[in-house]
């Protein structure tokens, strides 16, 4: 004797939707702030010791890496000394241009968008 189940797996319209599912939400990609680069530029005034003092100081570099650097400055013309967000290279070049003002040194210090 064939007993039948009135609920069958296979009998499908007997059972109720499963509806459930993972919601998916699109968020929007936030893209990385802009950096910038802190360059320092040469001058026939300004001692050497000098500047390798404001890149020890300023962006915490060894005496070697500031020597050569300072080096970099002095046969290329400029160097990129670090690469920052806005405010911190904003920052940067301000302490620099001030502690060399206040030395009466005319060592200058600028930025641009990488």
């Amino acid at each position: 004797m064939v007993r039948r189940y009135p609920h069958q797996m296979s009998d499908k319209k007997d059972q109720p939707e499963d509806d459930a599912g993972v919601i998916t939400q699109t968020r929007p990609k936030t893209d990385r702030p802009p950096l910038y680069k802190v360059m320092i530029l040469n001058d026939d005034y300004t001692p050497m010791e000098f500047v390798v003092h404001v890149l020890e100081r300023f962006f915490g570099l060894s005496h070697t890496q500031s020597f050569e650097l300072m080096l970099t400055v002095h046969k290329k013309g400029l160097a990129v000394v670090g690469v920052f967000s806005y405010e911190v290279a904003e920052t940067k070049v301000a302490q620099v241009m001030d502690f060399a003002r206040r030395h009466q040194h005319p060592l200058q210090c600028t930025m641009e968008k990488e």
